[in-house]
């Protein structure tokens, strides 16, 4: 009697600590934003509309135009995905239907370790070997540039798109791959024409979080793409310097004074990049929960 009732009052506890843990993990993510509004809503009322979204971020004149930052956000980011997106679905395709069970599993540790890799290493490789190659290659002014920054984020997305594409195409049943063979297909018309287009909607889930694992670097990127604060609509804006969301606040965040217009705007511009990750996780999530929903995934 008495061992059932600790039993009883444990499994109470424990199931209480975890809905409170659950419930608590939200609760940060709402008080985060929260915190955010607090800071960096009076810029929306403070600063013009047209200057706050103009072409010209020179704070020290009172011109904060947020647009050079999130245009120069969107290039590297879509560029490192572009770059990211095929070396990612090659590579999961290799570890999880080409490559012998030994390889494999030798492959994905290591796949997982090169996430663990700090983002300022990664930046002195980007000056020191990634930055002189671009100029010389490329012909580039300098090799501080966008092109840059894309090809670190493309190395840094490329562990999580690779492991969330090899658990998709892992989740494929075996049933679709017997039924291509029995049909007459070859191993590669099996996976290019069954298994991946069966997974795509965790290979979209891959490149959505990828895509968040990018839009929100702030070190390497700092480091690397020249933090020029110009408009990248040029046909070679890729060759020359931006300047991200993050690395603005990285850069001006230690400096400025606290309640000042500027200070609002850079919590303004976090506000923005906040809400630009949280729909790239929310279409991310939804993609899971629609293949979840039509019995994909098992």
């Amino acid at each position: 009697m008495l061992r059932s009732f600790y039993a009883r009052w444990s499994e109470f506890a424990v199931e209480t600590l975890i809905r409170v843990l659950g419930f608590s993990t939200v609760a940060f993510v709402l008080l985060i934003f929260l915190f955010l509004l607090r800071e960096g809503l009076p810029a929306f009322f403070t600063v013009d509309t047209a200057n706050l979204f103009g072409a010209r971020w020179y704070p020290t004149f009172d011109l904060f135009g947020m647009l050079p930052l999130i245009l120069g956000s969107l290039l590297v980011t879509v560029t490192a995905i572009l770059i990211a997106l095929p070396l990612g679905l090659a590579t999961a395709v290799f570890v999880r239907e080409v490559a012998p069970p030994w390889a494999r599993d030798l492959l994905k540790p290591m796949i997982e370790v090169l996430a663990g890799i700090p983002s300022v290493v990664l930046g002195f490789f980007g000056i020191i070997v990634l930055a002189p190659l671009v100029r010389q290659v490329l012909g580039a002014p300098t090799g501080l540039t966008a092109f840059t920054g894309a090809l670190i984020l493309a190395y840094m997305a490329l562990p999580t798109m690779i492991s969330v594409a090899e658990d998709a195409l892992d989740a494929v049943p075996k049933s679709y791959r017997d039924a291509a063979l029995a049909m007459g297909a070859t191993k590669w018309q099996t996976i290019w024409r069954v298994v991946v287009p069966a997974g795509r909607s965790g290979i979209l889930t891959a490149v959505m979080l990828g895509m968040g694992r990018a839009i929100g670097e702030t070190m390497a990127v700092m480091m690397v793409t020249g933090n020029a604060a110009r408009l990248p609509l040029s046909l070679d804006s890729l060759f020359r310097p931006v300047r991200t969301m993050t690395a603005t606040i990285a850069a001006e965040m230690g400096e400025v004074a606290q309640g000042s217009t500027h200070y609002h705007v850079l919590f303004g511009i976090g506000i923005i990049l906040f809400l630009l990750t949280f729909v790239i996780n929310l279409a991310a999530a939804s993609a899971m929960f629609q293949k979840r929903r039509r019995g994909g995934l098992r």
